[in-house]
């Protein structure tokens, strides 16, 4: 089983961006967390980081086209507005898991609304580095049911 994970717009900050809001974790740790948990529920975990919203969309694209088994999204800021990310995600045919570190209900009112919500499976937030974990379970779980 192969999982991509899309990380959005200014994550590669993660780890000095806002560590309040987001911890000191960097996204090549959040990454080997994904990694490790991948390997133990026998899946491949892929992760793929941009600052450009076109390259997001060529992204998803491939996965569509390398038939991904799910996909998880962490789209930054892209969550709040971004049509054209959610038009390629509603290309694909597997299971989406969106995915926030912080509480996006609890935060500025622009951020309590993400245009993904109709086409994903489920969202998780609010949990800090967990959120990706959980999210990685619950998209093996969506796929092997």
């Amino acid at each position: 089983m192969k999982i991509l994970m899309l990380h959005g717009i200014n994550h590669n900050m993660f780890g000095k961006r806002d560590p309040a809001q987001y911890g000191t974790l960097t996204l090549a740790e959040i990454d080997g967390r994904l990694q490790a948990l991948g390997a133990e529920l026998g899946v491949v975990v892929e992760s793929f980081q941009t600052n450009c919203e076109g390259e997001m969309c060529e992204r998803i694209h491939q996965g569509f086209e390398d038939r991904v088994d799910a996909v998880l999204i962490n789209a930054g800021a892209w969550t709040h507005y971004s049509y054209g990310i959610r038009d390629a995600l509603a290309i694909l045919t597997c299971p989406i898991v969106e995915v926030h570190m912080s509480n996006i209900h609890a935060r500025e009112p622009f951020r309590h609304v993400s245009v993904f919500g109709e086409i994903v499976k489920g969202q998780i937030c609010g949990f800090g580095v967990d959120s990706y974990l959980l999210a990685l379970r619950a998209a093996v779980s969506a796929v092997r049911i």
